[in-house]
């Protein structure tokens, strides 16, 4: 049985913590723009993700890639714009990190400085360790990001679902153990299978969120344009699709070419 759960009038990294403790599962959802935010932070959205996958949704990349660091400060300036209530978490893109800690610094700064952020997200472990550390000893709170990677799919190869096989299961977990030791407040995990996240879940303190990570996790976060139905093509097995927007706005979208060529729009009521 789930603790009742709190009103938080602002949600922080703090509140993520004490939702894990008290078995109260955690509602994540991306957000990219100021009146979609709105409307989320509106509906009592715990976290909103200002997600590199903006790269693919709103520029119609393939991969997360191509997005630089100056397009997610201004995603992410947007999104802030609109909050009252949420915590907000911007990805670091890639290249902004990987290189250099002193480039992962830079990166983090911009971000929090330029944007008005309250936290950031990279993905990858042990690999990664000096720069997360480099940025949580300048007092920027450090989301992780294990399982299926989407800044490194050229490595991978597939989308296909991670830490399967026993070492590389292993391995997750050692880096899970090490992001809570060195500070982070939350990890993500993404396509890994349903048993080990839940195993990651009650080996850490801090919170799991998971996408096609099963239920035995602390929370779960999806595309938004996802999961109210804006995009159509893709369909994997983790996404429930709330709406079906894309027919219900293509349909309005009709309505509004023939009313518009047949002269019904506007009607007198609706001119000066």
């Amino acid at each position: 049985m789930s603790a009742a759960k709190k009103e938080y009038k602002r949600v922080t990294v703090k509140s993520l913590v004490d939702m894990k403790a008290n078995g109260e599962k955690i509602s994540m959802l991306t957000a990219y723009d100021y009146t979609m935010a709105k409307i989320l932070d509106s509906a009592g959205i715990d976290v909103l993700l200002v997600g590199d996958s903006a790269s693919n949704v709103m520029a119609g990349h393939e991969t997360t890639l191509p997005i630089t660091l100056d397009q997610m400060i201004y995603h992410a300036s947007s999104v802030v714009r609109a909050i009252e209530r949420c915590l907000v978490v911007v990805d670091l893109p890639f290249g902004s990190y990987q290189s250099d800690p002193k480039e992962a610094l830079r990166s983090a700064i911009r971000i929090m400085k330029e944007s008005g952020g309250h936290s950031i997200k990279l993905e990858g472990g042990k690999e990664v360790k000096e720069s997360i550390k480099r940025i949580l000893n300048a007092g920027i709170p450090v989301m992780g990001h294990l399982g299926l990677t989407p800044q490194s799919i050229y490595k991978f190869g597939t989308y296909t679902v991670r830490a399967k096989e026993e070492e590389e299961a292993e391995k997750l977990m050692e880096d899970a153990l090490m992001l809570e030791r060195i500070g982070c407040f939350a990890i993500v995990l993404e396509k890994v299978p349903a048993k080990l996240a839940k195993q990651v879940a009650d080996a850490i303190s801090i919170p799991v969120i998971g996408i096609g990570a099963g239920n035995g996790v602390d929370g779960q976060v999806l595309v938004t344009h996802d999961m109210i139905g804006m995009t159509h093509e893709f369909h994997p097995r983790f996404l429930r699709r709330y709406l079906d927007l894309y027919k219900d706005m293509t349909g309005a979208f009709e309505s509004y070419i023939t009313d518009v060529k047949s002269g019904d729009f506007p009607n007198k009521k609706e001119q000066y």
